[in-house]
């Protein structure tokens, strides 16, 4: 390979997008990669550039990928959970997005105390107007706010919620499905950060905001976005 990599540019491009929009919103805003389908010397172009953090939603993509790659890099699994899967990322992930029923604590908790490991966690807000979208409603997101619930899971730490509007160009739509996010986020600021500091941690990341709308989801709070195309170039797609 001759020449510098496209990705690089890209990357330097989009991280300087986010790190104005940011500025001019007046708080941090984490970047991840979205590097689901893509190859090896691609996330290699980016971490050159120093990116740090990757996502990934195919479990053995991630799981093979965090085996060949620098070992300080920082891997999100940020697709739909499988809990038969949890098994397999849980040793090698850094954050998990998308936690978005109680059946995946309960598997998440075995698991990370069979490593003896304590995971970083975003709990998945159901926000758009999709049926297929996943994640827990308003009413059972204030029944986990409750810190005698997470006594029941000690190798989990809550840092955050996590959700995905709904796929429109009405910006005035997903503007107020952001917004409603942040509120949520605010309203459980007090019961989670307590949670989360007692395990040495703190209530800080609202993942809201992809490719196609993250300027507005940083304009409503977004402390971290998840940007795929831009970086990478269109998706491969992968083999059924």
């Amino acid at each position: 390979m001759t020449g510098r990599h496209p990705v690089k540019g890209n990357l330097l491009a989009v991280q300087a997008q986010v790190d104005e929009r940011a500025q001019e919103a007046g708080h941090e805003v984490h970047l991840v990669a979205v590097s689901k389908t893509k190859p090896d010397e691609d996330l290699l172009a980016a971490y050159g550039a120093g990116q740090r953090d990757f996502g990934e939603n195919r479990v053995q993509e991630l799981v093979g990928k965090a085996g060949r790659l620098p070992q300080d890099i920082r891997w999100h699994m940020i697709g739909h959970i499988q809990t038969n899967k949890i098994k397999d990322f849980l040793p090698c992930v850094h954050l998990v997005h998308g936690v978005d029923r109680v059946k995946v604590l309960d598997v998440m908790e075995r698991e990370a105390a069979k490593l003896d490991r304590t995971v970083d966690l975003l709990l998945q807000v159901h926000i758009a107007t999709e049926s297929t979208k996943f994640g827990f409603s308003p009413e059972e997101l204030h029944d986990l706010a409750q810190p005698e619930v997470w006594e029941a899971y000690p190798h989990l730490r809550p840092v955050g919620l996590m959700g995905m509007a709904t796929f429109t160009d009405d910006q005035v739509q997903v503007r107020g499905e952001f917004k409603s996010l942040r509120t949520f986020f605010q309203d459980l600021q007090n019961p989670m950060a307590a949670v989360a500091s007692a395990r040495g941690a703190g209530w800080h990341t609202l993942s809201m905001g992809m490719s196609g709308d993250w300027p507005l989801a940083v304009e409503e709070g977004s402390t971290m976005v998840r940007v795929g195309s831009a970086i990478f170039g269109v998706r491969n797609t992968p083999k059924p």
